[in-house]
C-alpha cells in the first residue's frame, strides 16, 4: 500500500505513526494552497513586469531645405531620403528648379513634404521671382530681395528696409501654397525660407491663418518638439559626421527633436552659386549629404532605436491619442 502523504510504501513511512493525525489529514491540502499562493505571486510579478511601461525613444524628424534651387540640390536631397535618414523635404514653390523638384517628389511619395514659403533669393548668380504682382516684394529688377533683414554686404537690399505690404505677402503665399499643392498634392505643412513667416506678429498671425485655412496647420512647437543643432565642428564631413552622432548620442528618450540643414552635392553648378559672407555652398553642403546617408551614422540611429519621423507623423500621433 502507498502512502498519500510520503508517496512510499506505508511500511517504510515510520514517522507517519507519530505524525498527529490532523497534520497528516490537512498536509495535502496545505500543500496545494501553497502551490496555490505561489503560482498567484509569480503571476502578481510576470505581471507587473509586463505593466510597467518602457520609456519612448528619442523621436527625430531630419528636415532637408530648399528643394528646386538647385539640380544639385534636389538631387542630394532625394538622395538623402533614399539612402540616408532625411525624413521630410522643403521646397521652394517660387524657385527655378521647382517643376523638376515636383517631378522626383512625385516619384518618391513616401517622403514628407512642406511648402517652404520664400520671399528672398539670395544668391548671386541665380534668381527667382515672386508669382504674383506683388509690387513691395521686388527689387528694381523683379526679383525677390536677397536678405530678410539689414546686411551690410547688401545695403538697401533687405526686405525689411523697404515698405512691403501684408496684402501682398498673403497674396503671394497663397499663390506658392496653391502652386504646390497643385503639384505635390500630398504637402502636409508650412515652413519659412530665410525666416521670412516671422518677419513681425502680423506675419506669423497670417501663416498661422493661411496653414489652418489649407489644412497645413503642423507646427512643431504645438507638439513640443524642440530644435537641435551640432554638437561640434562642421567645417568637413568628418567633422559634421562626427558633430552629428554626438548630437545623436545626447538624445533623450520621451523627446522629439527638429533637425534641419540643406543637402547638396560638390558640383560645378553648386560651385557656381553662392553670396557674400557663403561662398562655399557645393563643400558645405556635400558635408550635409554625406553625414545623412554615412552608414556610421544610420547604425547608431538603430542601436539606440531612435524614430525617425515627419510632420505628418505629428498630427498623426495626436489624432491617435
Amino acid at each position: 500500500m502507498i502512502d498519500t502523504i510520503c508517496g512510499l510504501p506505508t511500511k517504510h513511512c515510520r514517522w507517519r505513526t507519530a505524525m498527529p493525525f490532523g497534520i497528516r489529514k490537512i498536509s495535502p491540502l496545505l500543500a496545494a494552497l501553497t502551490l496555490m499562493v505561489t503560482s498567484v505571486l509569480t503571476l502578481a510579478e510576470e505581471t507587473q513586469t509586463v505593466a510597467t511601461p518602457r520609456k519612448q525613444p528619442p523621436r527625430l524628424i531630419v528636415r532637408g531645405d530648399d528643394m528646386g534651387f538647385s539640380h544639385s540640390g534636389n538631387e542630394a536631397l532625394i538622395r538623402c531620403f533614399q539612402e540616408g535618414i532625411e525624413t521630410s523635404i522643403e521646397v521652394l514653390v517660387p524657385s527655378p528648379w521647382f517643376p523638376e523638384a515636383a517631378r522626383l517628389l512625385a516619384e518618391n511619395p513616401k517622403v514628407d513634404v512642406g511648402v517652404h514659403l520664400a520671399l528672398t533669393s539670395e544668391w548671386d548668380n541665380i534668381k527667382w521671382r515672386p508669382l504674383t504682382e506683388a509690387a513691395s516684394l521686388k527689387d528694381p529688377d523683379g526679383y525677390f530681395f536677397p536678405m530678410i533683414h539689414r546686411n551690410q554686404n547688401y545695403p538697401n537690399r533687405a526686405l525689411m528696409e523697404h515698405e512691403w505690404r501684408i496684402d501682398d505677402i498673403e497674396k503671394e503665399f497663397r499663390a506658392q501654397i496653391e502652386m504646390a499643392r497643385k503639384h505635390i498634392p500630398r504637402v502636409s505643412h508650412l515652413s519659412g525660407h530665410m525666416g521670412c513667416d516671422h518677419l513681425n506678429d502680423d506675419v506669423k498671425k497670417l501663416t498661422r491663418k493661411l496653414a489652418k485655412e489649407y489644412g497645413l496647420d503642423i507646427d512643431p512647437t504645438d507638439f513640443g518638439v524642440k530644435s537641435v543643432g551640432l554638437k561640434g565642428s562642421r567645417g568637413t564631413s568628418e567633422e559634421k559626421i562626427a558633430s552629428f552622432i554626438k548630437l545623436l548620442e545626447s538624445l533623450e528618450d520621451e523627446t522629439t527633436s527638429l533637425f534641419v540643414e540643406h543637402p547638396g552635392l560638390d558640383s560645378p553648378e553648386l560651385r557656381g552659386i553662392s553670396h557674400i559672407g557663403y561662398e562655399n555652398v557645393a563643400a558645405d553642403r556635400q558635408g550635409v549629404t554625406d553625414m545623412w546617408t554615412d552608414e556610421r551614422v544610420r547604425k547608431l540611429i538603430g542601436a539606440r532605436g531612435i524614430l525617425l519621423i515627419g510632420y505628418r507623423d505629428l498630427k498623426k500621433n495626436a489624432d491617435a491619442k
